[in-house]
């Protein structure tokens, strides 16, 4: 692994709305990663709904603009609600404009001390590989051991990075996305081997049923055969999952007891790993369908 010295250090650019507990939690976490110090921080802090939110929001801006121990912190506020979606979309082709990469949070995602070190490790090994397209901090607790790092591919959202070779292959538009699937006859592998409903997700948004980013990143690298990076045990954990966010409710499948405090990243050649996606894959068919029934929980809760 590449010294502190050496490591050329992306920004980071963290999404912020009205949870000023998530808010804090995350920022303590990153604070404490090893090259928190030598990391630009921009904060995009969305504007509120409603007039019953604004003071909220206004708690998290307040709280954003005490942030210290980064090399700096840069606060972006919305006038409107742009939603998750447009702000993360908006945000990170902002900072793009100005940067070559970049590592992507948003206010639920609790990081190890050595999630920047791996992110930024990884970004420079596969700089030039335009096989890769991003690098994941977060994998799933599947019960058998990964190895140390693997690809996967496509793309995900959980604590990530990309350069902007890779993003410029963001496609936004979900038909498109759509019909390239079916018509390559795609749709089983895009559902990771009908493991988990990805290809409803997409028809969701374009549905206007979700507002998800998130589905159109990874059909956008999974259509282009590029492959992300993943740690074999999880750098990031998500405390999102408790019901306060918009796209978010109750599930500890997801959780992990511990985070791994570091990762030796070492040069991969870049090619899809079989075996841990079978172990990935067998996870989410063991866990899917109580996470699609509580699903439907809370979409009736939410229209009653």
């Amino acid at each position: 692994m590449a010294t502190k010295e050496t490591l050329t250090c992306a920004p980071v650019a963290l999404f912020v709305y009205n949870r000023l507990w998530h808010t804090q939690r995350t920022v303590e976490a990153l604070v404490l990663n090893k090259l928190a110090d030598q990391t630009d921080l921009y904060v995009f802090s969305d504007g509120p709904r409603s007039a019953a939110e604004r003071s909220k929001v206004t708690d998290v801006r307040n709280f954003v603009k005490t942030i210290t121990g980064f090399k700096s912190v840069r606060l972006i506020e919305s006038d409107g609600n742009r939603g998750l979606a447009n702000s993360v979309i908006n945000g990170v082709t902002k900072v793009l404009e100005s940067h070559d990469r970049i590592i992507v949070l948003e206010d639920d995602m609790i990081t190890s001390p050595g999630f920047l070190e791996y992110m930024n490790t990884s970004l420079g090994l596969y700089e030039h590989d335009d096989r890769v397209i991003s690098i994941h901090g977060y994998v799933y607790p599947v019960k058998r051991p990964l190895p140390p790092t693997f690809f996967l591919k496509g793309a995900d959202c959980w604590g990530w990075a990309t350069w902007k070779r890779g993003w410029a292959l963001f496609e936004p538009d979900g038909k498109k996305l759509l019909i390239e699937l079916k018509e390559g006859k795609l749709c089983s592998e895009f559902d990771f081997n009908n493991s988990y409903p990805y290809t409803r997700m997409l028809k969701n948004q374009i549905a206007g049923r979700n507002d998800s980013w998130a589905i159109r990143w990874y059909a956008s690298a999974f259509l282009r055969q590029k492959l992300t990076l993943y740690p074999g045990i999880s750098l990031v954990k998500n405390i999102g999952n408790d019901s306060s966010g918009t796209h978010s409710w109750d599930n500890e499948r997801y959780d992990h007891d511990e985070l791994a405090q570091s990762i030796k990243v070492e040069k991969l050649t870049p090619e899809e790993n079989l075996s841990a996606k079978e172990m990935i894959s067998d996870y989410l068919r063991a866990t899917t369908p109580s996470l699609l029934r509580k699903t439907v929980q809370k979409i009736k809760s939410l229209i009653r």
